[in-house]
């Protein structure tokens, strides 16, 4: 059979791809983008940035314009696969991007941090400023981090197990309510079948894995690989003895966490105690 040739001219960029569906399809309808957003209720801005490619939009607003369209799910199909792309992060961390978006099941243990797949836009934005970014650049990681979370949401997600010490949770945002927002989510997330949330008390004192961020995938192939990070750079480890000291580390980490169930009351009992006004 002879290989198969694009012919549509369109870009085969996922991202790149849905930007240009989103402005083919607008001006075959003739609308300009206020008309756009008086039609479907939302700010036109909102459209211009997508069509720019700075922005890709929530599902709501994508499943709006493919009503809209009469383009059934083309436009969310495209939508997804341009939030899984690769692409879209930093170099270094698109080799681990294509694996953790392939996993079968991820374990993480976060010494300071929430891990990105459970992070809120908020969370993500305060840290990733904290970091150095700004502008454009800084809504396209937090679109892209936060865009994570979708392999954990879909029809058949990957088991997630998240172990977070004690000081990530008393760590807060500097705003009080989004700090709110993201306990919620925390907790919510928490509740799902394929994610199990465990904390680590502060009062375990040292262990195996106290200054190592650390996830271990499983691919489909039975193979499972590490990737530990620093607030610098991050390492992928594959080498199969490394990963089995690694793994080591991390059950004697899970021995000595909190069930599941009282993780949870832990963290609705940290919800209780956030502050709702800032402090002075």
């Amino acid at each position: 059979m002879p290989t198969r040739r694009v012919i549509t001219g369109r870009s085969q960029e996922p991202r790149q791809r849905f930007v240009e569906e989103l402005r083919l399809l607008r001006a075959a309808k003739g609308d300009s983008l206020r008309e756009l957003g008086d039609k479907l209720g939302w700010d036109w801005s909102l459209f211009g940035k997508m069509e720019n490619g700075h922005t890709l939009g929530s599902p709501e607003v994508v499943q709006a314009l493919d009503q809209y369209y009469g383009t059934t799910d083309l436009l969310l199909a495209l939508w997804e696969l341009a939030m899984a792309d690769p692409t879209q992060f930093k170099e270094r961390y698109r080799r681990y991007m294509v694996l953790e978006a392939e996993a079968v099941s991820m374990w993480q243990y976060s010494p300071s941090l929430l891990p990105g797949l459970l992070q809120s836009p908020e969370y993500a934005r305060e840290l990733l400023m904290e970091g150095g970014l700004k502008g454009d650049e800084l809504e396209a990681q937090v679109e892209a981090r936060v865009g994570r979370r979708e392999s954990l949401l879909r029809d058949d997600p990957p088991q997630f197990r998240a172990i977070l010490s004690e000081a990530v949770l008393r760590s807060p945002l500097e705003d009080p309510g989004e700090w709110q927002a993201q306990l919620e989510h925390l907790d919510m997330m928490g509740h799902r079948l394929n994610i199990t949330v465990q904390v680590l008390p502060s009062s375990v004192g040292l262990h195996a894995l106290s200054n190592t961020d650390t996830m271990l995938l499983r691919g489909t192939d039975g193979q499972t690989v590490a990737w530990i990070e620093t607030g610098y750079s991050g390492e992928l480890v594959q080498e199969a003895a490394a990963v089995e000291r690694l793994q080591l580390r991390y059950d004697r980490v899970r021995d000595l966490a909190l069930s599941p169930d009282k993780s949870r009351q832990f963290i609705e009992r940290m919800l209780e105690e956030a502050p709702c006004e800032p402090l002075t």
